[in-house]
């Protein structure tokens, strides 16, 4: 049986770990050793039997840490957390000083904060490992109410995939090039995170801001020497916290139950998120969506050993509502059993609504462009069908923009986002004038530590110009903004001084159109051919339609996929039905 906090091994006589041991060895006997004891966060004893145990226990009485040891690898090292120092390492996303919100946004928020918060969110994650480095995971953003569910991991065996060479920022974007090249098409995730074994100074990690939904940036690169999982677990917590709104908890009122939570900017090995963590979580979900983290893994994607009571539905399970407590408020799944109750068709998805289907037709994703696309129950499951949207490169506004990654791309609707509704694009001369300087204002990037200029072809695709502007921005961080007078008016940018790591929302948004035929990609205006996109609607979808991210059509209302010629209610292959329970005779399309 199972002891509190003891230590069994495998033909040896049991333990007991005292709390005034710093260390303790464990030798391995045989194939394994088994270690037994009480983990916080269960409601019984855990046993593991393994072969190298590599892992950190949180305890009543405090958090230890168990590594093999490199010198003798049939042992390991039991040790208290508080007992280990190591050099300060911080996170080189930069921190900024918070304004107050707004009252009305203060009201608004702390109104609905229960309610996200007592929704389950699901961060699929996917993680990249050097050929230098070794596999771990962690379960620490369960205090949130997110569960972080690894549905991919790659090791480079061989080779890295990317060069890893250069500064922590280089290699950030390179990753997130990659990421989004090859393993987007791959497999469904919404961040990736990159292990590597290097050494890039004081920084432990890098990560970009909100974008755990994003194709192009979702995802954060981890960087560290050592083994010990305390150090993996803290740097991967809190790069993907960044992924997922939150940023650095310096210089704010936050509460923390430690000294130095997650999101402190030096990497501290806590295990807890301060209340501002909390409180960006919740602005990124109401203000900007993370519809991403609201499907549930299927159990096909999810890397992780069955267990009922997880909330996690694993193979032969058809609902996992958690604890004993948790299934007390809910309605439609068996707790002992993880099976559904009786006369229950679903448990959980956008398509489930009290136990039921939701009817095929229903809507379980708006569109929230011009250029997305919605998505609709099939009536027989609680899942929505995977997001997708217009396919990059087809015209929007118009003709005067072109759709990228499910956003109509202007720069009236960017200055817009930050100066408010009356604000537009400054006159082409502008962007010229001022991003030729290469200071912070005006440039097309970095370059050597320090800022591009733009060549006269590319001044469309540097630093924003905006023109009839407000006093403040509307975005929620007040930047420096600077004024130019240029041709007997003036045009505005700003510097919101996130640093080089961070997509900067200053600068003009990849995908916009930059000149007849020409976008801007990598602050470079280059030819839209870039985009790849190769949809006629006219002779694929008989010009009723348009050509979705899958290259697949989606129908105007009154024609059927999969290439519009046909009488129907709409839609794509992808899509699921848009059908209402009418036949095409009795809405008039036959």
């Amino acid at each position: 049986a199972c002891g509190f906090a003891s230590v069994c091994v495998c033909g040896r006589k049991r333990r007991k770990l005292t709390s005034k041991e710093n260390f303790l060895m464990l030798n391995k006997r045989g194939d394994c050793f088994r270690l037994a004891l009480i983990l916080a966060m269960f409601d019984g004893p855990v046993c593991v039997c393994v072969c190298v145990f590599r892992g950190v226990m949180h305890l009543s009485g405090g958090s230890y840490g168990i590594e093999p040891l490199d010198s003798a690898p049939d042992q390991h090292l039991v040790y208290r957390l508080q007992d280990v120092t190591s050099q300060p390492r911080g996170c080189q996303t930069p921190h900024y000083e918070h304004g107050h919100d707004s009252t009305e946004v203060t009201v608004f928020l702390f109104q609905v904060r229960r309610a996200v918060l007592h929704k389950t969110h699901y961060v699929e994650l996917l993680l990249v490992v050097d050929n230098d480095r070794v596999r771990a995971r962690h379960r620490i953003y369960m205090q949130l109410n997110i569960r972080v569910v690894l549905v991919g991991l790659e090791i480079w065996n061989q080779q890295n995939q990317i060069s890893t060479d250069g500064a922590a920022g280089e290699v950030l974007n390179r990753f997130t090039q990659w990421r989004e090249k090859e393993l987007v098409p791959r497999r469904r995730h919404d961040s990736a995170q990159l292990i590597l074994r290097k050494n890039f100074g004081q920084t432990a990690g890098m990560a970009f801001v909100s974008t755990v939904c994003s194709r192009s940036h979702g995802g954060g690169i981890n960087a560290f020497n050592n083994n010990l999982v305390v150090s993996f677990a803290s740097i991967v917590a809190h790069e993907l916290g960044h992924n997922l709104g939150m940023n650095h908890d310096d210089g704010r009122q936050c509460t923390c139950p430690t000294g130095a939570c997650i999101m402190n900017s030096g990497a501290t090995g806590s295990k807890n998120f301060s209340s501002c963590s909390a409180d960006d979580f919740e602005k990124m979900i109401l203000l900007t969506g993370g519809a991403c983290l609201l499907n549930v893994p299927r159990p096909d994607e999810a890397y992780s050993a069955p267990y009922c009571g997880n909330r996690l539905v694993d193979f032969g399970e058809e609902c996992d509502c958690g604890s004993e407590k948790e299934c007390e408020e809910d309605p439609c799944c068996e707790y002992r059993t993880c099976k559904l109750k009786s006369g229950a068709q679903c448990a959980y998805g956008e398509c489930c609504s009290n136990c039921q289907f939701l009817p095929g037709g229903t809507v379980c994703r708006a569109s929230t462009d011009e250029c997305d696309l919605p998505e609709f129950c099939n009536g027989s499951s609680s899942l929505c069908q995977s997001d997708v949207f217009i396919q990059n490169g087809q015209p929007c506004r118009n003709q005067e923009a072109y759709c990228y990654n499910g956003k109509c791309q202007h720069y009236d609707s960017q200055c817009q986002a930050i100066f408010g509704d009356k604000a537009k694009a400054a006159p082409e001369l502008c962007f010229k004038e001022v991003n030729s300087k290469g200071d912070r204002f005006g440039n097309c990037g970095y370059l050597n530590n320090g800022f591009k200029k733009c060549e006269s072809r590319n001044a469309m695709c540097g630093k924003l110009q905006c023109s009839n502007v407000q006093a403040k921005t509307v975005f929620g961080i007040e930047p420096s903004i600077i004024s130019t007078p240029i041709a007997g008016g003036k045009c505005y940018g700003v510097d919101f001084m996130l640093g080089s790591d961070v997509p900067d929302p200053g600068m003009v948004n990849e995908g916009t159109k930059c000149g007849e035929n020409k976008v801007c990609v990598n602050f470079e205006c280059r030819s839209a051919d870039v985009l790849s996109y190769d949809c006629n609607v006219q002779t694929k979808c008989h010009g009723h339609g348009v050509c979705n991210s899958n290259r697949n059509c989606h129908c105007d209302y009154g024609w059927a996929p999969p290439f519009c010629e046909l009488s129907g209610y709409g839609g794509s292959v992808d899509s699921g039905p848009t059908w209402n329970g009418m036949s095409p005779g009795e809405l008039g399309l036959t």
